[in-house]
């Protein structure tokens, strides 16, 4: 660098950001994004200060109302917001936490035990993100209400004598359309995290309302008496499970810790940790401890009930978890979350609370549930041999070369490019799709993997069956990152696995196995954004020379009803991906310039859990329901 250009850069480069101004410059690093899941934080963030009240045993119903203008209401009976001078700022207690980060009553313990809020910024940076907001306090016997735009108040705080009798904190605000594109909120995803609360906390009643015109006043309340037990035999509705819930709550060293546990006939674990009501997908200590608690006590009572003999090798930390439906929830003062969206809890000593207060309960529910502690044994000990099957059925395949990534399935038809980020997978249906792929599809960077028929419904199979069938076994090796607990995302081949399947029943059929397959052995390649599926065209027409290409009925309709004279229009609809040439494919589906290929999230992974038991799982009654349900959303019907 010049001593010329270094001159140039001086402190009057340097930026300062006054109040709430960085948050509106940066707003994904205080909610995650601005995109739809940024959004919905922000009614997350104001009605976890309310769960927070109910916490501290302040508060037992939070209402919540989109209203006709689509901005949001939360109210709550709690203590309502402290109106007093604050002695740092010389401003309200409610000005302050409403325009200062780091301002709240959850850093000494005092006001909050244990909170979710734990930043401190919650209220503020929602604040910061509305074009309008305001407060309404009602307590000592009267009403103080606060407007802020863009987080700068508006006005001091005015009082009114109205409030006699009631205390609470109404919040109300309209997300800024300047920080997000899309500011409408979605009333099912918001009613899936208000349900996780209410199983959360137990006694409080969410009632939660749509006044928007297209809402048509849709409206639902929550309240579980059984809290996490209520929340654990909802997730296992559909099964059939071998016990009643086990459930304990225990306080340890300031911490409480709550465990509910019930074991079911499928072959999957679906465990759920939360930490003061934040739900931690990615885990953390908690849930360490727990798995570590489940795997010794059950393997020392099997030994302690001869089940398991002298000779016998322990359990797994796998075999325990098969079948298992549990949800973990710690509440504790000082919460260390990775980054603002509280992912993952980093608290060391939580897990030695759970392990501890678990173990000791989990223990003594086993010696006074010898039935049920038997069939929990039992199908551990089920597991335990199907993964030694499986385990030989490995072994066999890796020493066949099956399962070594140096030894590519012969049907891949790779790409020459080695960096994994540009590279792509394409899981095309049937040979023919796939040899008209491998033709239209740019060598350098896309891969072609044909797969024959329908693969393996994993949700009704264990997984020795799953590694014995062809198919999965070439989607294994291709990626190259492993299956199940093995699974690793840096040693994927490809950053992009596109499914391509064709527009009709069985593409639908085809692709809902593989979505099964990759939820139950490869979740976090969804996690990670790794996974997509194809948009193929629905139809072409054809004008003279015009051709055009239409990806929905609304969009083909829409172009005809356009043209004058409507003779001459030849229509083909494509049911296959065979049906089109090499150059049409590309064209229309893989060229990376205009294709449209749809991202796989998981928003709600308990929602999906469930769905993908009641369409793939063995109980029949749920699955028919289903279809009932939503008879009117199919898209593709052959009859």
């Amino acid at each position: 660098m010049t001593e010329a250009s270094t001159s140039k850069y001086t402190a009057a480069d340097i930026q300062v950001l006054e109040g709430l101004e960085a948050v509106r410059r940066r707003p994904s690093m205080y909610i995650g994004s601005t995109d739809e899941r940024g959004l919905h934080h922000l009614v997350y963030e104001i009605v976890d200060n309310s769960i927070d009240e109910a916490m501290a045993g302040f508060c037992n119903r939070i209402d919540i109302v989109i209203q006709p203008d689509g901005s949001v209401e939360v109210t709550d009976n709690g203590r309502g917001i402290p109106v007093d001078t604050h002695a740092r700022t010389g401003k309200s207690a409610l000005e302050t936490v409403m325009t200062y980060l780091h301002a709240g009553g959850k850093f000494d313990h005092q006001a909050y035990k244990v909170s979710g809020g734990l930043h401190g910024v919650g209220a503020a940076v929602v604040n910061a993100l509305s074009s309008h907001m305001w407060v309404e306090v009602r307590r000592s016997g009267k009403t103080y209400r606060q407007d802020y735009a863009r987080g700068k108040a508006k006005g001091p705080v005015k009082a009114s004598a109205n409030g006699a009798g009631q205390t609470g904190t109404t919040t109300g605000f309209t997300p800024d359309p300047e920080i997000f594109h899309d500011t409408a909120f979605d009333f099912n995803t918001l009613t899936q995290r208000f349900r996780e609360m209410a199983f959360l906390t137990k006694g409080i009643w969410i009632h939660f309302r749509d006044d928007r015109p297209a809402g048509a006043g849709r409206a639902i309340t929550y309240y579980f008496e059984g809290g996490i037990k209520s929340f654990v035999q909802r997730l296992n509705k559909d099964r059939s499970t071998h016990h009643d819930p086990f459930y304990m709550e225990k306080a340890v060293e300031g911490a409480v810790v709550e465990v509910a546990i019930q074991y079911n006939d499928s072959f999957t674990e679906s465990t759920f940790a939360f930490a003061n009501c934040i739900h931690t997908i990615d885990g953390g200590t908690h849930l360490t401890g727990f798995r570590s608690a489940l795997t010794r006590v059950l393997n020392d009572y099997a030994r302690k009930a001869k089940i398991l003999k002298d000779n016998d090798p322990n359990l797994s930390g796998e075999d325990v978890r098969e079948g298992l439906v549990a949800v973990v929830s710690v509440k504790l003062p000082e919460p260390q979350f990775e980054g603002q969206t509280k992912t993952r809890l980093g608290n060391a000593e939580m897990k030695g609370f759970v392990e501890s207060a678990l173990g000791e309960e989990l223990s003594t529910w086993l010696e006074e549930h010898p039935s049920d502690a038997r069939r929990i044994i039992e199908k551990c000990l089920t597991a335990s041999r199907a993964r030694e099957a499986a385990r030989k059925a490995r072994d066999l395949v890796i020493k066949k070369g099956f399962l070594d990534d140096s030894v590519l399935p012969g049907k891949l038809a790779d790409c020459s490019e080695r960096n994994p980020e540009v590279r792509e997978l394409y899981l095309v249906e049937g040979a023919s799709a796939g040899g008209t792929a491998k033709e239209g599809r740019d060598r350098r960077f896309q891969a072609i993997l044909p797969l024959r028929g329908k693969i393996l419904n994993v949700e009704k199979a264990r997984p020795d069956k799953m590694l014995a069938h062809e198919e999965i076994r070439a989607i294994i090796t291709a990626m190259g990152a492993g299956f199940g607990e093995d699974f690793d995302p840096a040693k994927l081949r490809y950053h992009r696995v596109i499914i391509m399947t064709d527009a009709d029943v069985d593409g639908a059929h085809i692709r809902t196995l593989l979505l099964t397959f990759f939820f139950r052995y490869m979740r976090e390649l969804i996690e990670h954004g790794h996974l997509f599926i194809a948009q193929p065209p629905l139809y072409r027409t054809q004008k003279g020379k015009e051709v055009r290409w239409h990806y929905t009925d609304k969009d083909k309709e829409s172009y005809l009803s356009k043209l004058k004279d409507g003779k001459g229009v030849n229509i083909q609809r494509y049911k296959g991906l065979g049906e089109m040439n090499p150059i049409q494919l590309w064209e229309t589906t893989m060229d990376p310039a205009i294709r449209t290929v749809l991202q796989v999230n998981i928003d709600d992974s308990m929602a999906a859990d469930r769905v993908f038991t009641q369409l793939m799982g063995e109980e029949v009654a749920p699955r028919k329901s289903f279809i009932q349900s939503h008879y009117d959303k199919v898209r593709n019907l052959d009859v």
